[in-house]
């Protein structure tokens, strides 16, 4: 199918400045299981190409599914004559620097392929996991599920570009609903992705989970609900992944500084100012762009505008130096970026989006964090979340607490929840766990643009400690 393409480009290049096409395809399995049976299976492709031009200075895009040479030849065609039509009203002009050559190849290191593993085997796993869940009779109800991620991406230049990519993926999330008299109460593993192979669903790991969770969702029940205060407050990393999501990647993409993303998905308090001099966090918040983070499910080589990714730190001692944003927005904002333009499918074109975003690791262990806590409260695995449309107020409520008084664990509390604001928040990091404290987390669903774009990204970090945060109950 591609043996043509070479010669296409040659002679779509005549007709304007720059062309190329990037062939996407991806397959997405769906296999779940709810009280020790199987519940569903579902598979979808989505496989297609999109043409990219720019005329005069402005870029234009047309997708299609039909990738014959006559298909290409009308793509090329509508995405030309978008572009010339866009090009008198264009915002910024763009040249060639835009759209560097480069080649080379990316694939995910996996230990067992997906393909290892039928449906049916599968499926057996995730009914193991619901089953081992029920750790009482008071479990009115247990499910388990797994999301198969295979893509591959193919990109041709007029000016030398020639790449592709393979990227593996894993999505899993299992949990349980515990029922006593009028309390019910729900705990879950929480929904994990991670660009890695079937090695990942390790039976004897996530039996263990499953009967801890099971077990933590019956203790609930008996569980006082979570005191209005004012605490130092412990996150591990299924809950403070989602906390670097929305208050540091979202308010850090440069679209949305420059405002392109207001009537969808909101601006930000950030701005263009702000870079080299905004105290985004306390000394010890170091957060970088690490394409290369393994298992993180936004690792790659190149973005989806061809440019290579290299990690960079975005934020610095606390400091914020550069922002979330690809190559065309570097160029329009003249502020620092990362290669982060991506499309989520073969029909979108690219923008800014969040790849891998990590808080790097500090060195406090958790039993120097636990024991230097006065009073504070440790939470887990996110419940509820809610964050105005700049990423500055917001409201996480988690799954499951327990307090901290005098350097020790004490009691389990249910509906724990916790409030801020973007800055103060990151001001008042007081420890940065360790290594060992550390896990990646990865996100399949994380929406933005219009028309819209679903697309993964991942975050690795420490547990840490924040100080004199309020916390307060309720569901």
């Amino acid at each position: 199918m591609r043996t043509n393409w070479q010669s296409l480009i040659s002679q779509f290049s005549h007709d304007c400045d720059w062309v190329g096409i990037r062939e996407y395809k991806e397959t997405t399995d769906y296999i779940t299981a709810r009280n020790g049976k199987p519940e569903s299976t579902n598979s979808e492709i989505s496989h297609g190409v999109m043409l990219e031009v720019m005329v005069e200075g402005q870029f234009a895009y047309a997708g299609t599914v039909d990738m014959s040479n006559q298909g290409l030849q009308d793509a090329f065609r509508k995405a030309k004559h978008m572009a010339m039509l866009s090009s008198p009203h264009k915002l910024h002009s763009f040249n060639l620097d835009t759209r560097p050559a480069h080649t080379g190849s990316y694939q995910t290191p996996t230990q067992v392929p997906l393909d290892a593993l039928s449906f049916g085997e599968i499926q057996r796993k995730l009914i193991n996991i619901s089953k081992q869940a029920e750790t009482s009779n008071e479990i009115i109800d247990s499910w388990a599920q797994a999301m198969l991620i295979r893509t591959e991406i193919y990109y041709l230049s007029s000016n030398g570009s020639e790449w592709h990519q393979d990227f593996s993926i894993v999505s899993k999330d299992f949990g349980v609903t515990a029922k006593r008299e009028e309390e019910t109460q729900s705990r879950s593993y929480g929904f994990n992705g991670l660009q890695t192979g079937l090695d990942d669903l390790d039976d004897n790991i996530l039996e263990a989970e499953a009967i801890r969770i099971g077990h933590q969702a019956v203790e609930l029940l008996e569980a006082r609900d979570c005191p209005a205060d004012t605490r130092d407050l412990m996150l591990v990393p299924d809950q403070l992944y989602l906390q670097i999501h929305e208050s540091i990647g979202h308010p850090l993409e440069l679209d949305r500084i420059l405002g392109d993303e207001r009537n969808y998905a909101g601006w930000s308090f950030v701005s263009p100012n702000d870079f080299g001099n905004l105290q985004y966090g306390s000394s010890k918040m170091n957060v970088s762009f690490d394409p290369e983070t393994e298992t993180g499910m936004a690792s790659y080589a190149f973005d989806d505008s061809g440019i290579p990714a290299e990690k960079a730190y975005l934020i610095k001692d606390g400091i914020l130096l550069r922002g979330i944003g690809g190559i065309e927005s570097q160029q329009r904002s003249g502020l620092p970026g990362v290669a982060s333009s991506r499309a989520s499918d073969w029909n979108r074109a690219p923008i800014d989006r969040m790849a891998n975003i990590n808080l790097e690791p500090g060195d406090s262990s958790m039993a120097d964090m636990i024991s230097n806590t006065e009073k504070g409260i440790l939470m887990e695995t996110n419940r509820s979340w809610s964050i105005d449309d700049y990423r500055n107020k917001f409201q996480f409520g988690c799954q499951y607490a327990r307090l901290i008084e005098d350097g020790e664990i004490t009691e389990t509390v249910k509906n724990p929840n916790y409030r801020g604001v973007t800055t103060p928040f990151w001001n008042s990091l007081k420890f940065v766990g360790d290594r060992d404290t550390s896990k990646v987390y990865g996100s399949p669903y994380c929406g933005k643009g219009e028309p819209n774009q679903i697309i993964r990204v991942g975050h690795s970090t420490p547990t840490c400690v924040f100080t004199d945060i309020e916390i307060f109950g309720g569901a």
